[in-house]
Parts: C-alpha cells; structure tokens; sequence
C-alpha cells in the first residue's frame, strides 16, 4: 500500500468560499474488540502547506514510527498558528455497547471538533470527515467524504492523531492487563487476543456488544 499525499484541494475551494478555519476529522478503532473509538479533528495552517507536513497521508499507509513524526509534527507546526490546531474526543467502551459503534463514532468525531475549539478560539468555519456519514449537532457546516483520509490532508492528519492517540491508550492499558496483547494489537481481533479472552474473560475495557469468540474453524 502506497503512502500517496492527500491533495489541499478540498481545503484551498472552502477557503476560497469564505472559510477560513477548515478542518478534518477522523476516527480509530471501529473494529476493535476492546478499547475506546478515539476521534480527531484537525485544522492545518491555512496557506503554503509547510513542507514538514508534505508527508501527511493515510494513517493506514504509515509506519508507526512514521506516524509517531508526524503526529508530533501536525501538533507543533498548527500551535504556530491561530487559525489551525487538533482536537481529540472518544467514547468509552459502555458508551460503545449502549448506542453501537457507529454512533459512537460518530459522537467520538464531534467531540473532537468541540475540543478544537479551544486551539481555534471558536469552532471551525467548516468540517470535513471522512466516510459516508456526518457527526450531528456539530458547531459548524460539514460535509462527509468517502476514502477522505486518501483525500484530504486535513482528514489524514486527524487520521494521524486518532490512530497515535488510541494506540497510545492501549498500550498503556496492556500494563494493567497483561495477556491479550494489547501492547501489539491494540484491542484488534488477533489470535492472542482471543486466546487471553478465552483464559482470562472480558475486562471492563472490553466492548460487550461485540463477538468476543471465536467463530468455529478460526
């Protein structure tokens, strides 16, 4: 899988429409056994792209090391500016099982635009997410872009974010729960996290609502 640059494009014809802080949002962690969805939301320097941020692309197509660098890179390089930032929201497991992952995904992405409010000192002048479907109750207008992480820079720098920022989280819960690999799958269906599922049970981090069993014959 290549690691093709996202065009501004989509940004730049906003901008050009009189919205002046446009930002992207995108989640990680749908299809997790455990673990919460992790959303950002991302609004980038408006003008020249700094060439630090050339390489921002599809979470998916990176490296974690690569993406460790540039998530450091998105967070410093939209501090220097007033009207860029990042923003992070999530829903808890429970949260999962009690409205299905997909509205929490959704609701994980409007929480990160809330949170962007406070770099931007105001919600953005326009949204962008990558799918099919859009947060509702958002502050701002938004639109909703299928592959817009391959799309849309500011929609793979908030892939970046949310993918760095929840692996960090289960990373961090593996020490607490050692034995389903969290440090390496990061709550993702593997054959060790299945193995600690059947020896050790759930943990309160678990998504009830998803099949946490193998299916025969795996």
């Amino acid at each position: 899988m290549t690691s093709e640059s996202p065009s501004p494009s989509a940004e730049e014809r906003l901008r050009a429409e009189g919205f002046r802080r446009v930002a992207g949002a995108d989640e990680a962690g749908r299809g997790c056994l455990a673990g919460p969805v992790v959303a950002a939301a991302v609004a980038l320097p408006p003008g020249p792209l700094p060439s630090a941020l050339a390489g921002v692309a599809d979470s998916k197509t990176l490296s974690r090391e690569r993406r460790e660098t540039l998530a450091d890179t998105i967070r410093e390089e939209t501090s220097r500016h007033e009207a860029a930032g990042v923003g992070v929201g999530r829903c808890s497991p429970s949260e999962i099982d009690e409205i299905n992952i997909l509205r929490a995904a959704l609701e994980a992405m409007r929480r990160a635009t809330e949170a962007l409010a406070e770099p931007l000192s105001g919600p953005p002048g326009f949204l962008l997410v990558d799918g099919n479907k859009a947060p509702v109750d958002l502050p701002c207008p938004c639109r909703a872009v299928v592959k817009g992480d391959q799309r849309v820079r500011s929609i793979a720098a908030a892939s970046i974010i949310a993918k760095i920022t929840r692996d960090a989280t289960m990373r961090r819960l593996h020490e607490e729960h050692a034995g389903y690999g969290w440090d390496t799958n990061v709550g993702y269906p593997t054959a060790e996290h299945y193995d600690g599922l059947a020896e050790r049970g759930p943990t309160a981090h678990h998504r009830r609502s998803f099949r946490l069993k193998r299916k025969t014959g795996e």
